[in-house]
């Protein structure tokens, strides 16, 4: 009996501690906002992305224009030529900013947009942003550069603080930003699965798959309403709130972003970005740009954060697309765990006589081995209920996948494909995380053709050269591909080890779903 009321006392004491430091930082929040800003008018020649776009526009007053960005270095590249020609404002949001090659030489870009008078608004999560705050404070510090943190944690000095406002904020702390979007002068932006990162740019030892789309006319102003939401939001907190931006770190920054520049390993990087004529095509007009009416830029809000607005989360714009299918249903997402009722209804729609197919990492290729244990639970029935499963190999067979001779690869799209008619590309995974927890956004369209892209892209990386085909033989889970021009059958999870196959069994019996 006594073990038991000291057991109550510990959690109840633990649970008044919580209470306090979820006041404590409620007060924090609530003095330390930013004054409000808003995104800048466009103009219809005062930047010389004012002056390539208008005209593009001036016939479709109420249409979006979107161009698939596939390839890593055309990704990277655009975004190059978005902040080089920006001449009012850039507003950049995402879940990563690695400081790593492609991360610092986009940094670098930024910073001399500043230094032209471009306004620039960074807004990070937190969570990924930890221990780099001398970078932001220096990127703050300059007149044209304000940089802000989603959901950020007040003690950003010590692992033991840290972990502790971590334990009694964990309901909250667990809650991020996981949005993507590069916007430049209100008349171009980027939106998708790319963080920004060596990875996602092909400029790492492996590297990934991933989708963006590029967007003009009013699919823009969307992306910005969104920015601004965020901006202005109450999970948003200046970086100057946590800490004392300094001119001295701006200038070491300077210095150090120059020396990234001007680093030999950088150059056979940068040798191909200056080939890569991506942008470029796509304003001479050499590049289709798919017109359409029907595209919306859409997003969580930013209250997801306190687990408020469910109203207006994005899986109730998701749901009723998937469920409309009546002939074709393929979704690409890297983690992929669809938890009973989504098992449910992704099979009641094959019973339907729908198509349906997924496309996932395998456990070889994941970034986030526990993951891949939760979902195997879903493997079997989604299969035995008429849903193709495909698994993402390891390795990438063409030989240019990077530039820095590795063939590695790993799944990070986030898309589906409805009927050949309608289409989502962005940053939602199908996994409890996106659903619940992260906030997310990404770009509805209806366009045949561009939904042909995406079609295209499923059937290449479906290809049994590219993923393993996964089946039920008796029970028992066998994966088939094609390896040298020969069909084989495998009947453990390829390529990977024991201690990750360990791993993954391991995790999928803990009670952790919810969280992944």
């Amino acid at each position: 009996m006594r073990l038991v009321l000291i057991i109550l006392a510990a959690l109840a004491a633990i649970a008044l501690a919580s209470a306090a430091a979820l006041y404590s930082y409620g007060r924090f929040a609530e003095q330390a906002q930013g004054e409000p800003s808003f995104s800048l008018p466009a103009a219809d020649d005062a930047t010389p992305l004012d002056r390539d776009i208008a005209p593009l526009l001036t016939a479709r007053p109420d249409q979006s224009g979107l161009v698939l960005l596939a390839g890593n270095l055309d990704a990277f590249a655009a975004r190059v030529h978005a902040a080089r020609q920006a001449g009012r404002s850039l507003d950049l949001q995402y879940y990563i900013w690695q400081d790593d090659l492609t991360g610092r030489l986009l940094a670098s870009e930024i910073v001399k947009a500043a230094d032209r008078g471009v306004r620039v608004r960074l807004l990070l999560d937190d969570i990924n942003a930890q221990g780099r705050d001398n970078i932001h404070l220096a990127l703050d510090a300059h007149p044209n550069i304000a940089v802000r943190l989603y959901n950020p944690s007040r003690n950003r000095d010590g692992a033991l603080l840290r972990g502790i406002e971590m334990l009694l904020r964990a309901v909250s702390i667990t809650r991020r930003m996981h949005n993507k979007a590069w916007i430049a002068d209100g008349r171009m932006a980027f939106v998708g699965g790319r963080n920004i990162g060596d990875a996602y740019f092909d400029a790492a030892a492996s590297n990934f798959r991933d989708l963006d789309l590029l967007l003009l006319g009013t699919a823009v102003r969307q992306t910005e309403t969104i920015f601004d939401e965020y901006w202005n939001s109450r999970a948003v907190i200046p970086i100057d709130a946590l800490g004392e931006p300094r001119a001295t770190d701006l200038a070491a920054l300077r210095t150090a972003l120059a020396g990234a520049v001007a680093d030999t390993d950088a150059r056979p990087y940068l040798d191909r970005v200056a080939e890569n004529e991506s942008v470029q095509a796509l304003l001479a007009g050499r590049t289709p740009i798919h017109w359409t009416a029907r595209a919306k830029v859409v997003s969580d809000p930013p209250e997801k954060v306190a687990g408020a607005g469910e109203e207006r989360w994005l899986i109730n714009g998701v749901a009723p697309l998937l469920a409309s299918a009546t002939a074709d249903l393929e979704i690409i997402s890297p983690y992929f765990i669809p938890g009973d009722a989504g098992t449910r209804r992704l099979v009641e729609i094959a019973e339907r006589g729908v198509r349906v197919a997924v496309l996932t990492n395998s456990l070889a290729a994941t970034d986030v081995t526990a993951v891949h244990g939760a979902y195997v639970r879903y493997r079997k029935p989604l299969i035995e209920g008429g849903v193709s499963l495909f698994e993402l190999k390891p390795y990438d067979n063409e030989s240019d996948v990077s530039l820095f001779g590795s063939g590695g690869a790993s799944l990070h799209t986030k898309a589906f494909t409805v009927d050949g008619r309608s289409g989502f590309i962005g940053s939602m995974n199908f996994d409890p995380r996106s659903i619940s927890l992260n906030s997310e956004m990404g770009v509805f369209f209806e366009d045949g053709r561009l939904v042909g892209e995406v079609r295209a892209i499923f059937a290449d990386e479906t290809a049994p050269e590219k993923s393993y085909r996964v089946r039920i033989d008796d029970g028992e889970t066998i994966w088939e591909d094609r390896l040298a021009g020969a069909a084989r059958t495998l009947r453990e999870e390829p390529e990977a080890g024991f201690w990750r196959r360990l791993t993954a069994t391991i995790i999928g019996f803990l009670p952790i779903e919810s969280q992944l």
